[in-house]
């Protein structure tokens, strides 16, 4: 593959705010995450980016956002529009790629945009293949086979790791998710609660007790998220009732799930340790060969 290559990867619009002042933002450092009044919601798509060194644009004018991106301070030769689980492209895209996730059997042909997505396909990743049910799998399998036969499949892995095992082991608990995909994503488990089983947490603390304003109404009307408690944060209110909640709850430690920083935005007054995980790729064909075999087809043009 041509290394050198510049991304720029644009986001599915997240507009909660004053749309005029969102009408093209860009993202290069942590900082403007605060400069653009990010939720944590919006943090917890843009912030991964950044911090492998990407840069991110969003907003809500995506005509305007294309010729930013194209043009680019720090350059640019490919745009990657990532959709995250609400949009497909809203640009015609030359490669698409779309995750499906074998915990949720089935979301791929019964939801909306998700069927979408795998319709218009090229490449399709079965990822957390090593924590899911060979039942729920192939279920998935059988599902790409119908609606996009064409398509290149991959499978994959989603090894986690902590920074600190200690903060588990043998330790009673309390694990916090990202909130979509407890809310609407419909999840009863996520990367928290794999950390938790593989390194022996003696217990997964139940938040609820403790929940305040906000968040308690997120319980009433997600009563299936059970004993996780999501990063709920649209807005300083949210914020402040998630801080409150975690530090009410009668716990040894906290495992981070989400994707981001959550040190960096509440102040917890317990341990925390995060939770990482990466692609990992099983057998061939990977997503380097796929890549390799589209830039080169590009370049020829």
């Amino acid at each position: 593959m041509k290394r050198d290559l510049k991304v720029v990867a644009v986001r599915h619009p997240m507009p909660y705010g004053n749309l005029v002042e969102q009408k093209v933002q860009r993202y290069a450092t942590i900082d403007d995450l605060a400069k653009h009044k990010c939720t944590i919601e919006e943090m917890e798509e843009y912030e991964p980016h950044i911090v492998r060194g990407n840069v991110i644009y969003a907003g809500v004018d995506y005509e305007a956002i294309l010729r930013d991106a194209e043009k680019d301070p720090d350059g640019c030769d490919v745009v990657i529009w990532d959709g995250g689980n609400n949009d497909f492209s809203f640009y015609k895209p030359d490669l698409t790629i779309t995750v499906v996730d074998p915990h949720r059997p089935g979301h791929e042909v019964s939801y909306y945009p998700g069927e979408v997505n795998l319709r218009l396909a090229d490449v399709v990743v079965i990822n957390k293949i090593e924590t899911a049910k060979p039942e729920d799998i192939q279920t998935v399998r059988e599902n790409i086979a119908a609606l996009n036969p064409k398509a290149v499949v991959i499978d994959g892995a989603s090894p986690i790791r902590v920074d600190r095992p200690d903060l588990i082991r043998g330790k009673r608990v309390l694990v916090v998710e990202d909130g979509p995909t407890l809310t609407h994503g419909e999840m009863k488990i996520g990367a928290g609660v794999v950390a938790a089983r593989k390194y022996g947490a003696a217990e997964e603390v139940d938040p609820r007790p403790y929940t305040v304003g906000r968040l308690t109404e997120t319980f009433n009307i997600y009563p299936g998220i059970g004993k996780l408690l999501p990063a709920m944060g649209y807005g300083e209110e949210q914020l402040r009732d998630l801080e409150k909640t975690i530090n009410n709850t009668d716990c040894d430690s906290v495992i981070i799930g989400t994707p981001i920083d959550l040190n960096r935005i509440i102040k917890i007054n317990k341990p925390t340790t995060r939770v990482y995980y990466d692609l990992q790729e099983i057998g061939d064909p990977t997503l380097e060969t796929v890549l390799d075999e589209f830039i080169a087809r590009r370049l020829k043009k």
